[in-house]
């Protein structure tokens, strides 16, 4: 791994131009882009890249939205569905791949370990009725003949609010973001229902991207380089959070006061998101859940598109960053 971030280090340095080109980005405050970002400070990487950044932090991923439209920032980091949305109305956003992180069911009740042990429960989603991961749950149960919505009471609310009602014990079990997740297995909760593993059961052949850089495609076709050298400096961020404990520790700083058990937690589940496949294969499994969102969640959630809109996934930038 040493061998392979030196290789990284160097190749950035080669493609570095002489004078730092700037982009723009406007990412949730909170975020694990947050980390990544930190890390590449300390480490020098921008510099390395040739790279200028103008960094926004954000309260809200949907502020992030209204930045890239309204042109005040050139990258986001968004889900897939949201770009093919776009793109299925009109918008030439497209994505490049930033985590497969995704939520859990979590639960302190030892007898709930699958959907049907949900029946009769109080289950708290993190999000609203059309979060992606409480749609594919959804679907998930009607294959095995279980209607979550009419057999469940299910309590929607943010993502720090469900986390609040698990602790309490107000809920049975808790569909969360995934590092509210990790904070509740800090907890003592169990990863009851993982939605790794009903993505899986609803087509995906391995975990799916959910989220990822997103920008516009002329501004892609016009910094195509830059774009190329900023994947390659954020895959650096990535390694080295996942290898070097002193890059760790800068990214732990954003995390907040939490032990050192919860912390770990967080680490391992950051890593187990790094994209490892080809974008092919990550642009099919996305096909096949956008298919199963689009039956459950219709146009309200999906938008006119049936089908996953061509572009939502850039290529332009795989060569270079991996």
């Amino acid at each position: 791994m040493k061998r392979r971030l030196a290789f990284l280090a160097a190749a950035l340095l080669l493609a570095a131009p002489a004078q730092a080109e700037k982009l723009r980005l406007a990412l949730q405050k909170t975020g694990t882009t947050g980390w990544e970002m930190a890390v590449v400070k300390a480490f020098g990487l921008d510099k390395a890249a040739g790279l200028e950044l103008e960094v926004t932090e954000l309260a809200s991923p949907e502020a992030g939205k209204i930045a890239i439209q309204g042109g005040s920032a050139d990258i986001i980091v968004s889900d897939w569905l949201w770009v093919a949305r776009e793109r299925a109305q009109g918008a030439k956003l497209t994505l490049y791949p930033y985590s497969t992180g995704v939520g859990a069911v979590m639960t302190r009740d030892a007898s709930i370990k699958s959907v049907k042990d949900l029946v009769g429960k109080k289950l708290g989603v993190a999000g609203g009725p059309l979060d992606k991961s409480w749609l594919m749950l959804e679907a998930f149960a009607l294959k095995q003949g279980v209607d979550l919505a009419k057999s469940a009471t299910i309590l929607y609310g943010a993502p720090p609010l469900i986390a609040e009602k698990a602790l309490q014990g107000e809920i049975d079990a808790a569909l969360e973001f995934w590092n509210f997740a990790a904070d509740l297995e800090g907890k003592g909760f169990a990863r009851a229902i993982d939605i790794v593993d009903v993505e899986k059961a609803l087509g995906a052949k391995g975990n799916v991207v959910i989220t990822g850089y997103v920008f516009d495609d002329a501004f892609a076709a016009k910094n195509k380089d830059a774009l190329a050298r900023f994947f390659a400096m954020t895959g650096k961020a990535k390694a080295l959070i996942a290898t070097d404990d002193k890059a760790w520790a800068v990214a732990a700083s954003r995390i907040g006061q939490k032990d050192a058990a919860t912390l770990d937690i967080y680490r391992k589940r950051y890593v187990a998101g790094i994209p490892k496949r080809p974008i092919a294969e990550e642009e099919a499994d996305a096909a096949a859940l956008y298919k199963v969102l689009a039956e459950t969640g219709g146009e309200k959630l999906v938008g006119p598109g049936k089908t996953l809109a061509p572009g939502t996934f850039y290529k332009g930038g795989e060569a270079a960053a991996r």
